[in-house]
């Protein structure tokens, strides 16, 4: 079956999917195709286990019949791997039970998909670092939206040990061309970063993938180089790296809990020595901002460093007193 075809019975799956009645006519205009060949389509979506009942004459249609058993999947590309790294994320979230039904489901699934995609699938499960189920603990907003095609392309290649010519633009807003090793992909919070080896900067990178354009694979090889902690080095760049103050403090309340409130790309949560206490480390603009985001968490907090962090914890604290007509002097 060709690409056009699958991609158009897809679409005239879609269509039936969304309306009870659908006009012979109607679906040939909208598909601009005639009507055998919509004839035609039906049939094939019939042998792949669709029930469709049809109506002849000038009003004649069709109808996706409600009820019947899952036939076999017709995916696009796209679908396939949100599909794929969906379950996969849930797998590695710990979910009780979870693990097994999904793993089953995905097998599955891999087992229908075209060669091609498989393979990329596969090597996205070989180069995907799990952190936990993206999306959870992010807080508000929308994600960036980031390519499958991109997501595919660099699973291959950091697993091919290919490199990968690309434009980058950072924080900041300033685009850059960039030559680098791919090493690992890091899903953390709503966002997808890659480990990647910068042959410019003869140094370790991060970079978020929504951030990449015109990503081309090289055919040039390289050979694996030591590396960091994959998750911890994105975390620790994400987090840290990339502010000018850094802050510890320490706050009475589990990890977990914790961990649950402030997203992974925000602050890096650590156990303490002593029970019950735990140790958030985050980076800031401004430290203004840092010590009301630790208010905002709600438990009792101790500044480590830096003490400058004191010094705006009280100027927070005399401008809600002055805000709740209260006299801090």
């Amino acid at each position: 079956m060709s690409e056009t075809t699958s991609s158009r019975l897809l679409t005239l799956l879609s269509l039936l999917q969304g309306r009870r009645d659908w006009p012979g006519d109607e679906l040939a205009q909208r598909l601009e195709v005639s009507g055998r060949t919509i004839r035609r389509d039906v049939e094939r979506l019939r042998e792949l286990g669709y029930s469709i009942e049809s109506t002849r004459g000038v009003a004649g249609g069709y109808r996706l019949e409600a009820g019947t058993g899952l036939p076999p999947l017709l995916l696009s590309d796209d679908e396939g791997v949100a599909i794929a790294v969906g379950l996969r994320s849930q797998a590695a979230a710990g979910l009780r039970g979870a693990e097994h039904t999904t793993m089953s489901a995905l097998a599955k699934i891999e087992q229908v998909l075209p060669p091609a995609l498989r393979r990329r699938i596969e090597a996205l499960q070989a180069v995907a670092t799990p952190t936990g189920a993206p999306g959870s603990g992010s807080g508000p907003g929308a994600a960036p939206s980031v390519d499958s095609d991109l997501l595919g392309l660099l699973a291959l290649c950091c697993r091919d040990g290919e490199r990968v010519r690309m434009r980058y633009t950072d924080a900041a807003g300033a685009p850059s061309a960039r030559s680098i090793e791919p090493h690992r992909l890091v899903p953390l919070g709503r966002r997808w970063y890659l480990l990647a080896w910068d042959r410019d900067r003869d140094d370790w990178r991060t970079f978020r993938l929504d951030r990449m354009r015109e990503a081309v694979a090289t055919t040039w090889r390289f050979r694996p180089r030591e590396h960091p902690d994959p998750v911890a080095y994105v975390q620790r760049a994400v987090t840290e790296a990339a502010y000018p103050h850094l802050a510890r403090v320490r706050l009475h309340a589990p990890a977990e809990r914790v961990r649950e409130l402030v997203p992974p790309q925000v602050a890096r949560v650590e156990d303490d020595d002593c029970d019950g206490w735990c140790v958030l480390v985050v980076g800031g603009v401004d430290l203004d901002w840092v010590a009301v985001h630790v208010v905002r968490l709600g438990f009792e907090a101790e500044v480590v460093e830096p003490a400058e962090l004191r010094a705006a914890a009280v100027r927070l604290a005399r401008g809600l007193a002055t805000l709740g007509g209260v006299d801090s002097r």
